[in-house]
């Protein structure tokens, strides 16, 4: 018999708010993206070109850690306002690792510390 394991995790672009499902008190661990609107503004004084592969760059990296965190669960439920969600959602697709997890993307509001 296999044993569930499940996660929320509600994200958007900037950091992601990763949820274990358990019968205890839910403990939140929040994930930054690195790509903060100081960065944004940095890298633009120099190109917008280098400011989207800053971006990419540091979006890849974002959706890397977030995989990884994913790979210790059977049931993840991705939720945000933005397209990261369906962003990360496509690469985890692609990747064989993550054939037997049962991933459901919904859209949601912005959500308070407390929801």
């Amino acid at each position: 018999m296999q044993v569930h394991k499940r996660v929320g995790i509600w994200m958007d672009h900037s950091e992601a708010h990763i949820m274990p499902l358990s019968a205890g008190e839910m403990a939140t661990e929040i994930l930054p993206s690195g790509f903060t609107q100081e960065l944004r503004a940095d890298t633009l004084d120099n190109g917008e070109s280098t400011m989207h592969n800053a971006e990419k760059h540091l979006h890849s990296a974002y959706y890397k850690k977030l995989g990884n965190v994913i790979k210790g669960y059977t049931d993840v439920l991705l939720f945000g306002p933005t397209t990261a969600k369906e962003e990360l959602h496509n690469l985890l697709k692609e990747d064989h690792l993550f054939e037997q997890i049962d991933i459901v993307v919904k859209h949601s509001d912005k959500m308070t510390e407390n929801q």
